[in-house]
């Protein structure tokens, strides 16, 4: 007998193919067959009406941390991701010198927004190289696949120590010994390697992080120790937009550095790219940019987020006027008493007025844009961006001000209502033409990043909810492929992202009609109690990784059989 068999769904297989209906047999953790399976299993899964795909593989994560408290990575588990990538923007918490380690913390907390004392208290620490690092992981029971990229920060860190802040460059002994490090951190099993260049992503005291300043030689001589061994991928955080005049200095200079060091190692290179408003023809110009270099022979993958990036504001977080000194100390009370607070008459109205203080309406303590703030009620996150669903067209319905409608708004949601204020990918339309791109990669979900603040981790639901289902902008083969087949190819995952016989079975059965994604919910349970958003989801019948079922209708199983994975 098998030990599974998923009975009678459409299969999807992750390279681009149309579905096709037949059985998938699974044995000792990978796809034994796809076709009609006339063997039984000793677990039979009906997927009648259902989508069978390979496990959704997410490339952009910051769940470096979280997996040793949570190893089942919620909630990206909890929408159909079965393999996630750590280590992006250059932020890692290895190599590590003894006593570094609570710089490394902050510095996360610092980009990330990952609280270092919640980091502190979660990891057990006691490694030093990367390769260290991923064998302490590989011993937590983990729900999901795991891979890593060795981060530049930590690397220049542990190198170069202060001197790694700097603008100066790194001397050549600096540089052979970051490169050597990478190459070692490669062999144990990393999946490559990551740097931030952006001035936005600083240490605690404002300095730009270890790397910003790197040189192209020291970033060709790192990439050079992934080409002597043919593998590994290169992510970036590129200073594309930023400082830029008239004729885009910047961004030139950093295509122009990505393009020689793809070309001149042989590996492929992955940056972020997102539109926004204060730029908004820039992404368009980076994908241009980015078709030419290809065709020189250059790997760059540009990676985009499927919706916009968006903050989110309530009463369970922050709100859109906490700068203002009586909103500040309704921040200050315990969340359980916030609403009870509002519903005091003489507090709510100091609120409101504090708001709609004419002295407020620019400068520093100005709330946002009532007309960039989309209402996200408790239910299916609809994350609605027409101005009908803004802020300010409600404050218009309810004939008061913005501050005062949203008062209303969370005491009528018993203060779970949110706000969503999209800050990056505002443009829907420029997502859709990025998204139906060739070169870009689906990415930038920041999984355990800015947990307070934001949600984007469950990007793999709405993607398949709203640009196929919805919308129809893709065919169920490409948007599954995108979610798993191109991710998984990029960072060498072999025999993953696919299904077919001996890939291993990372596999989805999913109701595409029924699919959808909750609202976000703020829970406490990051260790000594900070607070997080999560999102459920829906329509996910189960999910399999390595062949156990861990999820079952949506639910989360006791299975933990994920596995460290490596290039090649």
């Amino acid at each position: 007998m098998h030990d599974v068999v998923i009975r009678g769904g459409e299969v999807v297989d992750g390279t681009g193919a149309p579905p096709r209906r037949a059985d998938v047999a699974v044995d000792g953790g990978r796809v034994s067959e796809v076709g009609v399976v006339t063997g039984r299993g000793r677990r039979e899964l009906d997927a009648s009406g259902r989508l069978v795909t390979p496990g959704f593989v997410d490339i952009h994560t910051h769940l470096d941390a979280q997996l040793f408290w949570d190893p089942v990575a919620s909630p990206s588990s909890w929408h159909g991701v079965t393999t996630v990538v750590l280590g992006n923007c250059g932020v890692t918490f290895a190599p590590v010198r003894p006593g570094q380690e609570r710089y490394l913390a902050e510095m996360m907390e610092s980009v990330e927004d990952i609280p270092a004392n919640t980091i502190m208290t979660g990891l057990g620490w006691g490694w030093e190289s990367y390769g260290d690092y991923l064998r302490v992981l590989e011993a937590r029971r983990l729900g999901v696949n795991v891979g890593g990229l060795v981060g530049h920060c930590a690397l220049r860190y542990y190198v170069m120590g202060e001197r790694g802040l700097d603008d100066a460059p790194a001397t050549d002994d600096d540089v052979a010994t970051m490169a050597a490090l990478v190459g070692e951190a490669v062999d144990a099993g990393a999946l490559g390697f990551s740097t931030s260049r952006s001035f936005l992503h600083t240490v605690p005291d404002g300095r730009p992080v270890p790397g910003t300043f790197a040189r192209p030689e020291e970033l060709a001589a790192i990439a050079g120790a992934l080409g002597a061994r043919g593998r590994g991928t290169i992510e970036v955080v590129p200073r594309i937009g930023e400082r830029d005049g008239p004729t885009r200095q910047n961004s030139v200079a950093e295509l122009a550095w990505m393009e020689e060091v793809s070309r001149s190692s042989g590996r492929p290179l992955s940056f972020a790219i997102t539109q926004s408003d204060r730029r908004p023809d820039l992404w368009s110009w980076v994908m241009e940019q980015v078709a030419a270099a290809r065709a020189r022979g250059a790997d760059l993958r540009p990676q985009t987020s499927a919706r916009g990036t968006g903050i989110l504001y309530g009463l369970v977080g922050r709100t859109p006027y906490d700068a203002l000194p009586a909103w500040a100390e309704l921040a200050a009370r315990p969340p359980a008493e916030r609403l009870a607070a509002i519903g005091d008459p003489a507090t709510r109205a100091r609120l409101v007025a504090a708001a709609d203080e004419p002295t407020n309406s620019a400068g520093p303590l100005a709330p946002k844009d009532p007309a960039r703030l989309y209402l996200l009620p408790p239910g299916p996150a609809g994350y609605d961006v027409r101005p009908e669903n803004s802020l300010a067209a409600e404050a218009a319905r309810r004939g008061t001000s913005p501050a005062a409608a949203f008062l209303d708004f969370v005491t009528e949601t018993g203060g779970t209502g949110l706000l969503y204020y999209p800050v990056l990918n505002q443009d829907l339309a420029a997502v859709a033409a990025m998204l139906t791109n060739p070169d870009v990669v689906v990415g930038v979900g920041d999984a355990g990043a800015h947990v307070a603040l934001t949600m984007d981790a469950g990007q793999s639901t709405y993607f398949l909810r709203h640009w196929v289902r919805e919308t129809g902008l893709l065919d169920v083969a490409t948007a599954v492929r995108k979610l798993t087949g191109e991710g998984a190819a990029l960072f060498g995952l072999r025999d993953r992202g696919v299904l077919a016989p001996g890939a291993h079975a990372d596999i989805n059965v999913l109701d595409l009609e029924r699919l959808d994604l909750d609202t976000p919910q703020m829970r406490g349970d990051l260790p000594l109690g900070a607070r997080r958003f999560v999102q459920r989801a829906r329509g996910y019948d189960y999910t399999l990784v390595n062949g156990e079922v861990f999820i079952d209708h949506d639910e989360l199983t006791d299975a933990r059989a994920g596995q460290l994975v490596t290039a090649g």
